[in-house]
């Protein structure tokens, strides 16, 4: 063990260093260096093992370092005034552990079959060795059938302990996905327990890979079901499996109830990321967290109420101060936590900080600032997540107006870095290059979103209904389509369809659309794009007419006279793939511009479409429902499924759930799907 002293002034502040190292003969386990931060919090850590704690084993000739560095640092320092603007970081550590109530539910649906459900058994096998025995747990496992372990909570002794053990082995995969009822439950077992028997630390840990497919169907009403249920009186955790999951609907269920949601990637490592995220929260120390500042001091206070604070985690709040010349500042946090193993109401702390404010030449600069700004916006948007609708539309403006003003990248805005890109004309003697820039730039917000991607997956978004519909079309490699056609604003897109480098013997060809023709015909433009190029062609005076934006190197948007946008994403493919290649998706973000003549196998829905669905009932997939749909005069079988909309995360895609149209859209489609071929990347009929 190396100690350096505390206290030492260095040109980095004051800090102390413990370091724990392995002797000399040994191969390199774990080190641990711990960091005790003083003003300002910064050190540097040098590492350095020798050769032969590098090597794999004592004879290698090989060196790797096989082993584990942990950076643990514990902040002294944890209040900042900088040119007007305090942060306040607030972190014990030496508090008893409050006991909780915490009730796991387990998603058992068909789509848990396999790697998922060995995974989540193990998980929670771990889990339950490491409950305090002063905690009470509960097991609800859900499909479209609830199964509680006991009907009550038990206390986390190690007889109770076994027991759930031995359940939770029993635990198999079946059947479709009920998340309300499963949710209801869990409630319902925390609210019927509550008494002075019990601590007021209750939380719920939903773990599942899917949507809703039985029962309440509805997202919207299963988030206001859940959150009128919880009613502020404990806390819901969600774990979402694998790159399938609703990670917005979690995400939301979390945010509505003093929770936070996570996604959990389903790899060799599953098991401890679930371990890992319950060691989050497996430790509250305090409940009803409250930083209190003198109200004539400051001004703009970020949030300063916390339901649960836990081991581990610290507490961040920011404000203004309303006088500069202050010298002294003073804080109260207020709480509930144990004292003396007995829950102690209204557990006062008292700080009182010296303050100094130093000129805009501190080192930090306006750090100070943009954090409060930060912790701001983050408020403003998890607001957003529990308001009305009419309240909805002055936060995000607050929040739309600080992300622009301190350039952050929110889900409200984006940064386009845009670089120059060679666009070689259709008419080989005119190259031209397009003019980009570097901007921070706000999303629109539509009132419909209808594009295709994929294999390819047509979705199209129906805010009004709160609902999609979707299908796919399948065809020969080499065939162009129409998907828009508008007469009036001479707008055409067509899209030629690709397929797999190979077929997988006794597997269905892929197919995907490969180029996409942009054609304005009465400015005379030709947008080209595909997998690798974007050609185009118009007469310099009316380049004005069309603006080309590339975001990301993965992502152009073209925009024509200034209204119509559209996104098309490319998706890059490993080269050396035996059977895939690259291919193209694309979206139309502002489909109530064209006129009301358009039509192509997207444009035909820009302006709606009027559906019924009924009669729910299993389908062919036991984790998916099918149901009848009345559509422009047809009775069609359609099953409740979801596509990935890759316009926010092109690498993973957002699931889109929708009524799935089979057979190519028979029956949704004016027509028939081959009545879009044309014979032109170019043709306007």
């Amino acid at each position: 063990m190396f100690d350096k002293s505390p206290g030492l002034n260095t040109s980095e502040g004051q800090y102390s260093i413990i370091m724990i190292a392995p002797p000399a003969e040994e191969t390199l386990p774990a080190m641990l260096v711990t960091l005790i931060l003083y003003d300002p919090p910064k050190a540097h850590v040098y590492f350095s093992p020798t050769l032969d704690q590098q090597k794999t084993c004592s004879d290698c000739e090989e060196t790797l370092i096989d082993g584990d560095l942990f950076i643990r640092y514990v902040l002294v320092f944890l209040f900042q005034i900088i040119n007007g603007y305090f942060v306040h970081f607030f972190a014990p550590d030496d508090l008893p552990q409050m006991p909780k109530n915490v009730v796991f539910v387990i998603d058992r649906s068909g789509s848990m079959e396999g790697e998922k459900m060995k995974q989540t058994r193990e998980a929670l096998m771990t889990i339950l060795s490491e409950l305090h025995e002063d905690d009470y747990f509960g097991l609800v496992t859900f499909d479209d059938i609830i199964e509680l372990w006991r009907p009550f909570l038990s206390k986390a002794t190690p007889e109770n302990v076994t027991e759930a053990k031995g359940f939770v082995k029993t635990i198999k995969a079946r059947h479709m996905t009920d998340i309300n009822k499963g949710l209801l439950s869990a409630v319902d077992m925390l609210t019927s327990e509550k008494s002075h028997s019990f601590p007021d630390m209750s939380m719920i840990i939903l773990l599942t890979d899917g949507r809703p497919s039985s029962g309440q169907l509805d997202l919207s009403k299963i988030q206001e079901n859940v959150q009128n249920a919880i009613n502020g009186s404990m806390s819901l955790f969600c774990l979402g499996f694998g790159y399938d999951v609703d990670y917005s609907l979690l995400d939301t269920l979390a945010k509505q109830n003093d929770g936070l949601a996570r996604r959990v990637y389903e790899a060799s490592d599953a098991a401890l990321q679930l371990q890992g995220f319950y060691d989050e929260v497996a430790t509250p120390l305090l409940l009803e967290v409250n930083l209190n500042y003198p109200g004539n001091a400051v001004t703009d206070l970020t949030q300063s109420h916390f339901r649960q604070f836990f081991k581990g985690s610290e507490i961040v709040v920011a404000g203004r101060l309303q006088e500069l010349e202050t010298n002294t500042f003073q804080t109260e946090v207020s709480a509930n936590g144990l004292g003396d193993q007995f829950l102690v109401e209204g557990l006062v702390i008292a700080e009182e900080w010296d303050s100094v404010f130093p000129d805009q030449e501190y080192i930090f600069g306006d750090f100070t600032e943009r954090l409060w700004a930060y912790l701001t916006i983050q408020q403003l948007l998890d607001e957003r997540e529990k308001c009305s609708a009419e309240d909805k539309e002055d936060i995000t403006a607050q929040a739309l107006d600080l992300s622009l003003k301190y350039n952050f990248v929110t889900p409200l805005t984006s940064m386009f870095f845009l670089e120059p890109i060679h666009c070689t004309s259709l008419e080989p003697s005119k190259p031209t290059f397009v003019s980009l820039k570097i901007s921070y730039v706000t999303h629109e917000f539509v009132s419909c979103c209808i594009g295709v991607d994929g294999d390819p997956h047509f979705i199209i978004e129906l805010p009004d209904q709160n609902d999609a519909l979707c299908f796919n079309i399948d065809h020969k490699p080499g065939t162009i389509f129409n998907l828009v056609r508008d007469p009036l604003t001479g707008i055409v897109v067509n899209g030629q369809i690709i397929g797999d480098k190979k077929v997988i013997p006794g597997s269905k060809m892929h197919t995907y659309f490969g180029r996409f023709g942009i054609v304005h015909e009465k400015f005379g433009i030709r947008l080209n794009v595909s997998t690798k190029e974007i050609l185009h062609n118009p007469p310099s005076s009316a380049f004005s007419s069309m603006d080309l934006q590339v975001i990301k190197d993965r992502s152009l948007m073209v925009t024509l006279r200034d209204s119509v946008k559209f996104l098309i994403i490319l998706h890059k493919i490993w080269k050396m793939h035996p059977y895939h290649q690259d291919y193209i998706g694309f979206y139309t973000l502002d489909s109530h511009l064209f006129s009301s003549n358009v039509h192509g196998l997207l444009g035909q829905f820009y302006h709606g479409v009027n559906f019924e669905v009924s009669d729910l009932f299993p389908g062919k997939d036991p984790d998916k429902q099918d149901a009848n749909m009345f559509v422009k005069g047809n009775k069609l079988t359609v099953t409740r499924g979801w596509k990935r909309d890759f316009r926010q995360d092109v690498r993973n895609g957002e699931n889109v759930p929708c009524w799935f149209i089979h057979n190519n859209g028979t029956g949704l489609l004016d027509g028939v799907h081959t009545d879009y071929i044309v014979s032109g990347l170019f043709k306007t009929t």
